[in-house]
Formats: structure tokens, sequence, C-alpha cells
């Protein structure tokens, strides 16, 4: 019987913990074709994948505001899929300013709200047919649930391993309420979205965006620290529609 017990209280456990990873690669996703989501971006510290990102304009990425919590200095990469491949001529670009949305804190066990991020890169870079940008909402407008969308990176996958091809998986909407019951109060429902499908982010997928159709709607926040893509915690998103007027401002000045 005490081993009977014990075992039903280990099998409970990891589903008692509230703890979020905000440093969230896919797992149960499949390796995108070369070069077929130009706006992504790795986001880069002392020459180490950290991040992922996208670029909103030719001089602008968006990220997370957790990718930089303290003064580091960050380098974009463009145009990668795989760091392994030293032909296929990414370009790395410095950045000359970060700008965090003005509210963000980041508070353990609180809600961050507003955790994204927009860097202003040393020049502009050239596009191409591997780099482009892609289209940000340009009003608020909640996402239907059941919505199909995809997420993307270079982050863990299921063996806990680093991926340095660009993986993709597709997801779903989720609804606001049932994302708000797991989460507690880690979770706003007025800015941040939830998804849900077989496959999710991870590790080191921060910062990507969330892609419904052919628009960027979400950026890549949190999820359970200890299990990525768990059904019961979903991942959550930073709902960039929320955040219109900051982001107009940023880019114009």
């Amino acid at each position: 019987m005490i081993i009977i017990s014990l075992l039903l209280l280990g099998s409970l456990l990891p589903h008692m913990s509230f703890s979020a990873s905000v440093n969230v690669g896919i797992v149960n996703g499949s390796e995108a074709r070369p070069h077929s989501r130009p706006y992504m971006v790795s986001i880069q510290k002392n020459g180490s994948h950290i991040c992922g990102g996208f670029l909103i304009s030719d001089q602008f990425v968006m990220t997370a505001a957790h990718c930089r919590p303290n003064t580091e200095t960050l380098t974009v990469v463009a145009g990668a899929h795989d760091f392994e491949n030293k032909n296929e001529k990414s370009v790395r670009i410095g950045v000359s300013s970060y700008e965090k949305y003005p509210f963000y804190k980041r508070v353990k066990g609180k809600a961050n709200p507003g955790d994204i991020m927009i860097l202003k890169l040393e020049k502009k870079v050239k596009l191409n047919k591997n780099i482009k940008t892609i289209p940000i909402p340009t009003k608020p407008e909640e996402i239907k649930v059941d919505t199909e969308c995809s997420v993307a990176g270079w982050g863990r996958l299921e063996n806990n391993e680093r991926s340095s091809k660009l993986m993709e998986t597709d997801v779903k909407i989720m609804n606001k309420k049932d994302c708000e019951k797991p989460w507690g109060n880690l979770y706003v429902a007025s800015n941040m979205m939830c998804v849900h499908g077989h496959g999710g982010s991870c590790n080191g997928d921060s910062g990507g965006p969330l892609v419904c159709g052919n628009t960027a709607v979400g950026v890549t926040a949190f999820s359970r620290k200890d299990k990525c893509n768990d059904s019961y915690r979903p991942n959550v998103y930073t709902e960039i529609s929320a955040f219109l007027e900051w982001i107009q401002n940023v880019t114009k000045s």
C-alpha cells in the first residue's frame, strides 16, 4: 500500500507545480523547409542562440522582453536555417537599441504583462528570398478559438537537445478562459493568448512568432518549466495586437 501511494503521489507532483519557463525548441515538431520562414531570426549572445525573433521591417526585430534580462549585447542572425551550414549566407547584424515595453517587469510568481521587445538593427538588412519581413496586426482583434496557426524555433527538442536546424509545428488557438484557469495569476487575458497541439514551444524558442495565416499575432512568452507543451498548462504568447500603439511609436521614432 505504501509503494502504491508513493507511485500515485509521484504521478501527481508534476501537475502541482505552477513554475514557468520564460526562455521557451519545438517539441514534437518537424524540420522546416529551408528558408520557408524568411522572417525568422536567431537572437544570439556571444555567438550562441538564446532566443528567436522576427523581422517586422528591414531594421526592426520583434522578440520577447525577457530575452535581455540585463544589459547584454545581443546580435541578430537573419537568413539562417541550419547553424552548422557555413554556406547558407546568413547575415549577422548588431543591435543599436533595445526597446522593452515600458511597463514590463519580471517578478517571480507574478504575471509579466508586456513581455515584448523591439530591437533596432545597426543597419537595414538587405531583403531577399531568404530574408523577408512578416506582417503584424493593424488593429486590436481577438483571434478565434481553434484558428490553425504555427510556431517555429531553434530551441530544445523532445530529447532536451538543441536543434541546429529550424523546427516548426502546427497549433490551435485556445479559449482564453481555459488558459487562465491552470496558469492563475501568471496569465493576463487582456494581452496574452494560449495554444494547444501535438507539438509546441520549448526552451530557446522565446521571442519567436505565433503565426496565423501570414501574420505574426503573438510572441512566444513562457511554458511550464519542467515539461514543454504540457496539455494542462499550455504555452503562453504575448498578444501583439494589445501593444500596437506602443509598437508604432517605437518604430516611427
